[in-house]
């Protein structure tokens, strides 16, 4: 059962014409870091509700989605044009198991993303918790272009308070400023990416949580189960933990 509350809208922050940040304020339950709700607005009488991660670490009374606004998406082009004041709904209820309570401990940990699926990870290193159970953290974005790395006054926050965390983009469709060319599939593939972070890797000293889009999802554990990591499952910890994007 959905338990829609109303959310009053705080601010957008567009940081390309199409990629913007939600933020508003709502009573809504307790979630973990990394864990998503849904949206909805109504439109001819119908619901219509998608998922979103959260961005703010829990403790935040500031709730912040961080969305694509996609040229025929139903919703997505609703909510680009709510302005502070306005009201959306959303579930009070979190859901999902992308949360580092789900993931073994170990000496290291890469956080990979896609495009706005950089949000839950974002929540995640919001939280001390998260530096208790891995020494070094590497979050890598993977995008299209330079103008969508997004979030850069907040990293750059998280590396002053954990030294220990480092930030690789990885940028596909032009060189990139700072960081790798091409795709993340591709850089791990041809060893470029651990190469570039000075990192070691093997199944016994780190852990990876991948978050994007289906394909680049499947394409990436694929990869790395090839080069020897298993998927990480309750009853048999691994070391990939995947959450697909939509």
């Amino acid at each position: 059962m959905s338990n829609w509350v109303e959310a009053s809208v705080k601010e957008i922050v567009w940081w390309t014409d199409s990629l913007f940040s939600l933020i508003v304020n709502a009573d809504v339950g307790p979630f973990k870091a990394g864990q998503f709700t849904k949206l909805s607005m109504m439109m001819d009488e119908k619901r219509i509700a998608r998922a979103y991660s959260y961005v703010n670490a829990p403790s935040s009374p500031d709730l912040e989605f961080y969305l694509i606004n996609v040229a025929d998406g139903l919703l997505s082009q609703q909510l680009a044009k709510l302005k502070p004041g306005d009201t959306v709904m959303i579930e009070s209820r979190a859901s999902g198991f992308f949360t580092i309570d789900e993931i073994p401990a170990s000496e290291q940990l890469f956080m990979l993303s896609t495009g706005t699926a950089i949000g839950p990870f974002l929540s995640i290193l919001d939280q001390p918790d998260v530096w208790q159970q891995f020494k070094h953290i590497t979050l890598v974005h993977g995008v299209r272009l330079n103008a969508d790395l997004s979030y850069q006054a907040k990293i750059a926050q998280l590396q002053q308070q954990y030294p220990q965390l480092a930030y690789l983009p990885v940028v596909s469709r032009e060189q990139a400023i700072v960081g790798l060319d091409g795709r993340i599939t591709d850089r791990i593939a041809d060893g470029t990416l651990f190469n570039h972070c000075n990192s070691t890797v093997s199944p016994q000293s780190t852990q990876f949580m991948i978050c994007g889009n289906p394909q680049m999802v499947k394409d990436t554990s694929a990869l790395l189960i090839k080069q020897g990591y298993t998927r990480n499952r309750r009853r048999e910890p691994g070391q990939i933990t995947v959450e697909q994007y939509w």
